[in-house]
C-alpha cells in the first residue's frame, strides 16, 4: 500500500538562509531532492506534499516559487504547503503573490518556537479566515503546552480546516502523556481539525527509542480523531535526529499492523489526496 508524505522539508542553504538550523549541526545543510529520493528509497511514497521550512522571513515567497519550479520537473511533489505570516498586515498580499504557485494547497506559520500570544490577536485569525475561500489548509505546529492556545484560534477561525502538525508536539522522551492527552481530546472535538501523525521520532529518545515508546501517542490521536480524519508524514529530514526516514517507515507499518486495509488506505493516503488535494 503506498503513502503519501504530507510532511515533506527540502531546504538548499546555497539558496535560502535558514537561520533555525544553525544551532542543529545534523539539520544545518543542504537536504534536497536527491537526498529526499535516497532517503525514501523503496518504501512505497508515491507522491509527496512540500512543507515550508520556517525559512528567513524575506525568502518566504522565494521557498514557494522555487519548489513550484522543482515539482514542474518532479511530479511526485503534488502539492506546496507555504510559510506565511498571518500576524502580518500585508498577510492577504503575500497570499495573492502565492496564488501563482499552481500546487499551493495551504499555509503554515511556525508556532512553537514563537511568543504564546502570536497567534492569539485578532489580526492573526482574521487573515486565517481569508484562506478557505481560497481553498487553503492551515499547518497547526505547536508545542503540548501550547494546544489551548491552539484550541482557541480555532474557535475563532471554524471555516478554516487545521492540520495539527506532529500529533500536537508531545514530549515522548518523558512519556509525559498529560496534560497532552486532554488537551488533544479537546482539539479533536472541533470538526474541522486533523491530525497529522508525524514527528514523533524526533521528539523520542534518540539513542533508545522503540515503537513501543510512539504506540500510546498514535493509539491515543487514532481514538480521538478516528482514522477518517488523520494522515501521515514523514518528517523528513527533520525526523533525522532520531532516526531515518525508512525507521519511521517501518515503525508506522509496525504500529498499524493490526489496523484494517481500510483503515490504513485512510491514513496512508486517502485522506491526503482529499484534504491537499493531491
Amino acid at each position: 500500500m503506498y503513502l503519501v508524505d504530507t510532511h515533506q522539508h527540502l531546504w538548499d542553504l546555497a539558496r535560502f538562509p535558514y537561520s533555525w538550523c544553525a544551532g542543529l549541526p545534523t539539520l544545518n545543510r543542504t537536504y534536497w531532492l536527491p537526498e529526499y529520493k535516497e532517503a525514501s528509497a523503496g518504501l512505497n511514497i508515491a507522491k509527496t506534499v512540500f512543507m515550508e521550512c520556517d525559512v528567513d522571513e524575506p525568502n518566504a515567497l522565494g521557498e514557494a516559487r522555487t519548489i513550484e519550479a522543482l515539482a514542474s520537473q518532479e511530479p511526485s511533489i503534488a502539492g506546496i504547503v507555504a510559510s506565511g505570516r498571518p500576524e502580518h498586515e500585508n498577510f492577504e498580499a503575500h497570499l495573492d503573490a502565492l496564488a501563482e504557485c499552481s500546487r499551493l494547497r495551504g499555509v503554515r506559520r511556525i508556532l512553537h518556537t514563537q511568543p504564546d500570544e502570536l497567534s492569539q490577536s485578532e489580526l492573526f485569525a482574521r487573515n486565517l479566515r481569508l484562506l478557505p475561500a481560497r481553498g487553503l489548509t492551515f499547518d497547526l505546529c505547536v508545542l503540548a503546552r501550547q494546544l489551548p492556545l491552539a484550541i482557541r484560534l480555532v474557535e475563532r477561525c471554524p471555516n478554516v480546516t487545521f492540520i495539527l502538525d506532529h500529533v500536537g508536539v508531545p514530549d515522548v522522551k518523558e512519556r509525559q502523556l498529560d496534560p497532552w492527552r486532554e488537551n488533544l481530546a479537546r482539539i479533536a472535538t472541533y470538526p474541522n481539525v486533523h491530525c497529522k501523525i508525524s514527528g514523533l521520532v524526533a521528539y523520542a529518545d534518540p539513542a533508545r527509542w522503540t515503537v513501543d515508546d510512539l504506540r500510546p501517542f498514535v493509539e491515543h490521536a487514532i481514538a480521538r480523531f478516528g482514522f477518517a480524519r488523520v494522515v501521515w508524514g514523514g518528517d523528513w529530514p527533520v525526523c533525522t535526529l532520531s532516526a531515518s526516514l525508512r525507521q519511521w517507515v517501518e515503525a508506522t507499518h509496525q504500529l498499524f499492523a493490526k489496523a484494517s486495509e481500510d483503515e490504513r488506505s485512510a491514513l496512508y493516503h486517502r485522506n491526503a489526496e482529499a484534504l491537499y488535494r493531491v
